[in-house]
């Protein structure tokens, strides 16, 4: 236990030889009820310091319950977003394949003019046929389809499938010897390989 100032005081004014009887009475009545109840003064910092911390924990739980409620509305925003990106894209493809489908009713209309027709030759209807493919074929070049070049080029797995390898003494090995079925690409997206036979000697 620590030495208290009204202790100091009456050793000093013993050494002085004035000391206050009252003074002193109540210096010992003190020290006696320290000397009793050690536990109490401890007791009062042990409470100061338990609100301290249900303070800190009251104050933690409302950060925590504020994140919470945070992190639900961005899942829930993320949520609508998702949703009306996959709306927007519905809809665009919606529009895409009405745009493809609208542009192809001219050569559907064609079609069904040759073959309303009553008297046709054979030279006239391969004729016909062939005017609806250029037709069609100018369609979906104009919407972004391209042929895949193969006569002349090395094989190239990224562009071409083979399905037969022949031998030809005056090809380079790798080299397209035959188209079997055309490829086609939208812009530098290959959305079928050509068919292809190769040269292995």
């Amino acid at each position: 236990m620590g030495i208290n100032q009204e202790d100091i005081k009456l050793d000093t004014e013993q050494e002085k030889g004035t000391v206050d009887p009252a003074a002193a009475a109540a210096a010992c009545e003190k020290q006696a009820e320290e000397m009793e109840n050690p536990g109490e003064a401890s007791a009062g910092e042990n409470a100061e310091a338990e609100a301290l911390e249900e303070s800190e924990v009251d104050k933690l739980k409302a950060e925590i319950a504020e994140k919470d409620d945070r992190i639900l509305r961005q899942q829930a925003e993320f949520q609508n977003f998702r949703r009306r990106t996959q709306k927007e894209k519905e809809e665009l493809g919606n529009v895409v394949k009405q745009d493809v489908l609208k542009s192809l009713l001219p050569i559907i209309d064609n079609f069904e003019r040759a073959l309303a027709a009553e008297t046709v030759d054979a030279e006239s209807l391969k004729k016909g046929v062939e005017m609806v493919h250029s037709q069609l074929m100018q369609t979906l070049q104009d919407k972004g389809l391209k042929a895949i070049e193969t006569e002349g080029q090395k094989f190239d797995p990224t562009f071409h499938q083979a399905v037969m390898r022949i031998q030809n003494p005056e090809l380079e090995d790798g080299t397209i010897a035959a188209e079997l079925q055309r490829g086609y690409m939208v812009g530098d997206a290959v959305i079928r390989p050509s068919m292809v036979q190769v040269v292995a000697n």
